[in-house]
């Protein structure tokens, strides 16, 4: 009898639980902008439909490449005519940069998993990641594209490759209480549950029981929300909603004798209250323009160690009060904005005991590790450029704080630290990095900067590329972190920028940015090239120069360049990996460095050649060990 009980206990516990855990699709947050992320369910939405297939819904931003019915409808694999229908256009209609775009497509099961298949060409500056997140705008993602196509990340151009849609069908719980269709949302930086629900006139608990979230969780950009609906979308819910109005004025006091009285008492006492308020400002602005005048000076340069930067002018504290305020126009809505005394508690009052270098502290937010840096000077330029990009290989800001006078600056944690504790024999303190890792490392560098280079708007130059800008995650993922001398880079490919700042770190530094002020992305690949050579060889780059008048580029060739050559590699690689690397991958690594290193600017790669290169080599390099392991098994 007792088995009899458990047995139709367990029984009803599935007939009561199951609908529950199959009626909504758990959304993944940044996991699927994760690229070396396979858990969960970021391949898609999970085929647990009451149909293998049905009508569903996507929507997609308007941009300079997609702008019309014709380009997006053939990008999304959508019918034109029933593209531009419901979003009450014609065929030949173009769309506003960064408007709301209604997408009907077929979505059906295709294994475990939702979705609805586009083709795509490849580019030829394209990454599996720049074609799922950028060009697709999240619709998919490089794990999903991977997969489906069966591929590394290696692609080249004029492939054609198969791109999984995000997209899902409404499960029995849902078509139980009316939901005929399932939308996939594109999220943006400003958007929350509740406004989404207002845009498209759906009760948020539904929304965040589709997505199995509850209303402490956050969404984030560059992921899809589902947005159950019970009839078909309509370009009415495109639209934006406007802020609410400001409320209205109290209504004017009953007209009295009394008041009428007095009217004139109040006229007079407002025209001179407003005279003494004016003669207060000028005399105050007058003030404020003469110390400015006089205080003012030229940005000074200073060298300190081996770093060479413009000393910061000290700004009084209402001043930086005020740019602090009207940044908050653009960063409120992505970047939270702390309170000082949530960042005194979460490094218990900046105790040394939580200091990891420098100024930066590790602080503990709402039960996640962040780093916490503190900066007094001018952090605008590094906070609007952080606000903008949304890269796995580079370091991601997720909140600030002004308090006295200093900025304080919240980024996500790096568990490992900056790559100079793993690479430089001086200072590992016996914490050593295996081939495969290295090349690892330098290929996430090299797509970051990729993406800085080729996809950000402007495209920007990082400037300050070196082992201590570099930040490893759990995992030895490299992010790149320090923008703070980051700038636009002017005009096309090959073109330069002048400055008569040199602002950078000794030995990083290009030869023409050093004797001519010229900048352009090539100076990052300069520097990445140092980089690289770094990590091959475990020693700091001042250390590798054997003569005073000898560069980078001779040491290379002095290297690679001997009948002995192998003999003289051997002893240039990092002695702590104990000859567990492939001697002719290691070959064209140092024939990559030198490339990277070469004076004159035109003639060194650029970093999208640069990322196919190195992905060649990891995937050879991963081969080699996965054999390596196998035979020593054996």
């Amino acid at each position: 009898m007792r088995f009899s009980a458990a047995v139709s206990l367990f029984i009803l516990s599935v007939l009561v639980f199951c609908p529950l855990i199959h009626s909504q699709q758990l959304y993944e947050g940044k996991a699927t902008t994760d690229c070396s992320n396979t858990g969960g369910s970021v391949l898609g939405y999970s085929c647990n439909g009451v149909n293998r297939s049905c009508q569903a819904y996507l929507t997609f931003r308007s941009q300079p490449s997609y702008n019309n019915v014709s380009s997006i409808s053939t990008l999304l694999n959508s019918d034109p005519s029933q593209l531009s229908a419901i979003n009450s256009v014609s065929e030949t209609s173009s769309f506003d940069t960064n408007k709301l775009v209604l997408i009907p497509v077929n979505c059906s099961c295709s294994g475990a998993y939702y979705q609805s298949n586009a083709s795509y060409v490849v580019q030829a500056r394209d990454s599996i990641f720049v074609i799922a997140n950028d060009t697709y705008q999240a619709l998919s993602n490089c794990q999903a594209v991977l997969e489906q196509n069966g591929k590394t990340t290696l692609i080249i151009p004029g492939e054609r490759l198969t791109i999984p849609l995000r997209c899902a069908c409404p499960t029995k719980n849902q078509t139980d209480i009316g939901i005929k269709y399932l939308l996939s949302y594109l999220v943006t930086w400003e958007d929350t549950v509740s406004a989404i629900s207002a845009q498209f006139g759906v009760d948020s608990e539904r929304i965040l029981d589709a997505n199995g979230l509850t209303e402490e969780n956050i969404i984030n950009p560059f992921t899809t929300l589902l947005i159950p609906l019970e009839s078909p979308p309509s370009s009415v819910q495109t639209i934006t909603p406007p802020p609410p109005p400001a409320s209205p004025p109290p209504p004017p006091s009953p007209n009295t004798n009394d008041s009428s009285n007095k009217t004139w008492v109040y006229v007079l006492v407002g025209v001179l209250g407003g005279v003494a308020v004016i003669t207060v400002l000028g005399v105050i602005i007058f003030f404020a323009v003469f110390r400015k005048n006089k205080k003012k000076s030229d940005p000074n340069i200073i060298s300190k160690s081996f770093e060479t930067r413009e000393k910061p002018i000290n700004k009084k504290l209402d001043e930086e009060s005020q740019d602090f305020l009207e940044s908050l126009s653009s960063i409120a809505q992505s970047i939270k904005v702390y309170k000082f005394k949530e960042l005194q508690m979460a490094t218990d009052n900046f105790s040394p005991s939580c200091l990891i270098n420098g100024s930066v502290y590790r602080g503990l937010l709402n039960g996640d590790y962040a780093a916490i840096k503190k900066v007094n000077g001018d952090v605008s330029k590094e906070i609007d450029i952080l606000n903008k990009i949304n890269h796995f290989n580079l370091v991601r800001l997720s909140g600030v704080c002004f308090s006295e006078g200093n900025w304080y600056l919240v980024y996500e944690y790096a568990v490992n630290g900056p790559l100079s504790n793993w690479i430089y024999s001086t200072n590992n303190d016996g914490k050593f990095l295996i081939w495969t890792q290295r090349l690892q490392i330098a290929f996430d560098v090299a797509t970051g900067l990729n993406y800085l280079h080729c996809f950000t708007v402007p495209s920007q130059v990082h400037k300050d590329i070196k082992s201590s800008n570099i930040l490893l995650d759990s995992d030895f993922r490299a992010k790149i972190a320090n923008l703070g001398m980051a700038r636009s880079a002017q005009g096309q490919e090959g073109e330069f920028a002048l400055t008569r700042h040199i602002v950078g770190t000794k030995g990083f530094m290009a030869p023409e940015y050093l004797e001519h002020g010229l900048i352009s992305t090539k100076l990052d690949v300069y520097a990445f090239g140092v980089l690289m050579l770094e990590i091959v060889s475990g020693k700091e780059v001042d250390a590798l120069y054997t003569e005073e008048d000898m560069n980078l580029s001779d040491v290379l060739n002095d290297v690679l360049s001997k009948e002995d050559g192998q003999e003289t590699l051997r002893k240039f690689v990092d002695p702590s990996m104990q000859g567990n690397y492939p001697l002719e991958l290691t070959v064209l690594v140092m024939r990559l460095i030198d490339s990277c290193l070469n004076k004159n600017p035109a003639d060194r790669p650029s970093m999208d050649e640069i990322t196919e290169s190195l992905s060649r080599i990891l995937t050879s390099s991963l081969n080699w060990e996965s054999s390596t392991v196998s035979g020593y098994h054996s």
